[in-house]
């Protein structure tokens, strides 16, 4: 049955897999220059860089990402701080192995991030997801249509000086079929799509041919606890579903402060 499902419906979704691109948000210093990627399948993304402007730099400062607008307004307080954790999370991760990402903005460069859109997971149709894809597995997830939800972010490079070297404007919202897991948490997509925003980050920002590094030792990242959650890969086998506190790392590392 499972497999039947996707093939019935995949004639009219793959022709709307990628997530349309949402109006500049006034997020950004200066959204000139910003150009849409056309390799990308699933996510909307526009980003502009001074390749050479970015090969300067070295050292960078990560601003706390900020709501935008009315952003994460159908969700609570705790859940808009959770996707906000989340976004510094992965973008951390991506441009630490980039930069060298310090503790201070005196005399660094500047990353700002901006969360423009949290769009709401539909919890009872996650539910009946999960129970399907446990009960008759296969590759892949089938998701009821009308309930994923997703994230959209913006981000900019600034120089020492101030000037715009690099931005991304970045908007995903989780597939029907695909990979993205179903959640009982109302921003469960909105998190998952935290780490290709911070992946699309590093690679917006990032100067031709600067490749990825090793993880620094200490990790500039360690506040948010391990890079890598094996008890969220365990959970989403056992249970069919994204849970955010296994897999988010969402207790602060005691060590780290």
């Amino acid at each position: 049955m499972k497999r039947l499902i996707p093939l019935a419906l995949t004639g009219g979704l793959v022709t709307a897999c990628q997530t349309a691109p949402l109006a500049d948000a006034g997020f950004l210093s200066a959204y000139d220059g910003l150009t849409a990627r056309d390799d990308t399948v699933r996510a909307s993304i526009r980003q502009r860089r001074d390749d050479a402007a970015a090969g300067a730099i070295e050292r960078v400062y990560l601003e706390p990402a900020v709501l935008v607008g009315d952003a994460g307004s159908q969700v609570s307080e705790a859940d808009r701080a959770l996707v906000l954790r989340e976004v510094d999370r992965q973008v951390c991760y991506e441009v630490s192995e980039r930069f060298t990402v310090v503790q201070t903005p005196d005399g660094a460069a500047r990353v700002r991030t901006g969360v423009i859109q949290i769009n709401p997971t539909g919890q009872a149709g996650s539910g009946v997801s999960a129970v399907a894809n446990v009960l008759i597995p296969g590759p892949g997830t089938f998701r009821v249509p009308g309930t994923t939800g997703g994230l959209a972010a913006e981000a900019e490079l600034l120089a020492p000086s101030g000037a715009q070297v690099a931005a991304l404007a970045w908007a995903r919202n989780a597939n029907v079929v695909g990979t993205d897991t179903p959640s009982l948490s109302r921003v469960g997509d909105a998190l998952q799509m935290a780490e290709p925003f911070g992946d699309a980050v590093g690679d917006a920002i990032a100067p031709t041919g600067r490749e990825a590094r090793p993880i620094p030792d200490p990790d500039p990242c360690a506040r948010y606890g391990p890079r890598t959650q094996p008890g969220g890969f365990v959970t989403r086998l056992v249970t069919g579903l994204y849970v955010p506190e296994v897999n988010t790392g969402a207790r602060e590392d005691p060590e780290a402060e």
